[in-house]
């Protein structure tokens, strides 16, 4: 899916595809018959509805109706991709619409996992109107199936050797550079956090440096847990809690779909990803409660509960990016459960200091339908975390606060000069939705390319 958008069809394809209209609200350019034939049928223009319009003969389908709803939700097109003959289609009234979102929202609703079923026959494809950026629109609509794929994709097949093969494919397809640090290697070049955390696993741990664009253009630093699967450690996680924990590695995986938009679209940026990928498994020399890890800041860490891990091997990989002074760092992890509890599975928190960059973040998850709300960095808080034998703590002691708490846990490995951006996502869809089928998903990545797009523009 991510190689070929095979759920769009070629501009010429126009002249036999099939129309569909949108209906209901403030909708126009419908045609007389087609109004008068969804009212004798009853339709009811709730958002995702689609209808079927036969031929005058009532011999086939003409064309199709479909309603986005009121207030209008452009993604709600992602409901022709189930519901459509297979075939290729175009929107008749683009006006009534966000076209760009819409078509946006039919191909993420087109999505299909099929590695290890058969695909479905039926294909259905939708001819983008003229006025849509079709390069933008592959680039945002491959970069949501790239992550989606990633995070599907269970711990057997995406471990954290997997981890790395993805960078180094979408690194080939863009001329950028990958070099990694793995096993006792990681010790040696002072990240020992990444070490600790992923040393019980039967596959190394590593650390995945991805650098890419001109050496002269401001740097952007992306950081992403990529933890390939989470048994909690020590601290086992219950199996209910550990049956999709092939998703904690969502945050790499965002950080590669936001990486993919970044190079397709060409911004001007000296883009750097760092990915440290590892398996929280358990062996007899996995980390334990109660001990004392060096990190490459030269902080000490105690060690309260070995589940809260991805914190661990964030320190590291942001004290390594902040070391370059970077024009902004942005890291992604699928970290607390504290924040679903707070915000819910869809919304994702996030956390700085830089306040222009709050306010386009927060702009631009309303423009593009990709939700985002901010959490304070409550520094008082902070005191939460310490320790009677280390300089810190990884967790708090009262379970107060968790999203906020491991926030503040990773300030402390950037540098107050630097631009810094936490995001703590869920990377999944437990409802399905029009534009969203149950599973892997990218978060919050579309807001922050339109940010970075706006921000950099094009080299």
């Amino acid at each position: 899916m991510t190689d070929e958008l095979t759920m769009l069809a070629p501009d010429d394809a126009r002249a036999d595809a099939r129309p569909v209209w949108i209906v209901g609200g403030s909708a126009s350019g419908v045609p007389a018959e087609v109004t008068a034939w969804l009212d004798a049928s009853g339709f009811d223009v709730e958002a995702g509805a689609v209808a079927l319009v036969p031929a005058a003969d009532g011999v086939g389908v003409t064309g199709a109706a479909v309603a986005l709803g009121d207030p209008s939700d452009p993604l709600a097109l992602g409901a022709l991709a189930a519901k459509l003959p297979a075939g290729d289609w175009y929107v008749a009234n683009p006006d009534a619409t966000d076209i760009g979102q819409a078509t946006l929202g039919f191909c993420m609703g087109a999505y299909r996992f099929d590695r290890y079923r058969k695909a479905p026959a039926k294909r259905v494809r939708l001819v983008p109107d003229q006025a849509v950026d079709r390069a933008r629109l592959e680039a945002v609509a491959g970069a949501v199936c790239l992550t989606r794929d990633l995070v599907n994709t269970p711990a057997n097949d995406m471990g954290p050797a997997a981890i790395e093969a993805a960078a180094r494919a979408l690194a080939a397809s863009h001329k950028a550079v990958v070099k990694v640090t793995a096993g006792e290697e990681l010790i040696a070049r002072k990240l020992p956090m990444i070490h600790a955390v992923g040393r019980a696993s039967a596959t190394p741990p590593r650390l995945i440096d991805m650098r890419w664009g001109k050496k002269s253009a401001p740097k952007l630093t992306l950081v992403g847990k990529g933890v390939s699967f989470d048994t909690g450690g020590l601290g086992i996680k219950p199996s209910g809690s550990m049956r999709n924990m092939k998703k904690d590695m969502g945050g790499a995986a965002n950080v590669l779909g936001l990486a993919a938009m970044i190079m397709a679209m060409g911004l001007d940026v000296r883009l750097r990803v760092l990915i440290p990928a590892v398996e929280n498994a358990i062996a007899g020399n996995a980390l334990r409660p109660g001990d004392v890890y060096p990190t490459r800041k030269g902080l000490t860490v105690e060690i309260g509960h070995t589940d809260a891990e991805g914190r661990l091997v964030l320190a590291d990989a942001l004290a390594l990016a902040d070391e370059e002074e970077p024009d902004l760092i942005v890291d992604m992890a699928t970290l607390t459960g504290a924040a679903r509890v707070a915000l819910g599975p869809d919304i994702v928190p996030f956390y700085t200091s830089d306040e222009a960059l709050a306010g386009a973040l927060a702009q631009a998850s309303e423009t593009e339908r990709d939700p985002l709300w901010r959490m304070p960095l409550w520094q008082p808080y902070a005191r939460n975390l310490s320790s009677t034998v280390a300089d810190c703590a990884n967790v708090t002691t009262d379970g107060f606060a968790g999203s906020v708490t491991a926030a503040l846990f990773l300030r402390k490995f950037v540098s107050e000069k630097t631009p810094w951006l936490h995001l703590d996502m869920f990377a999944w869809t437990a409802k399905a939705k029009f534009h969203a089928p149950v599973g892997g998903e990218a978060q919050s990545i579309r807001a922050l390319f339109a940010v970075l797009e706006d921000r950099y523009g094009a080299g």
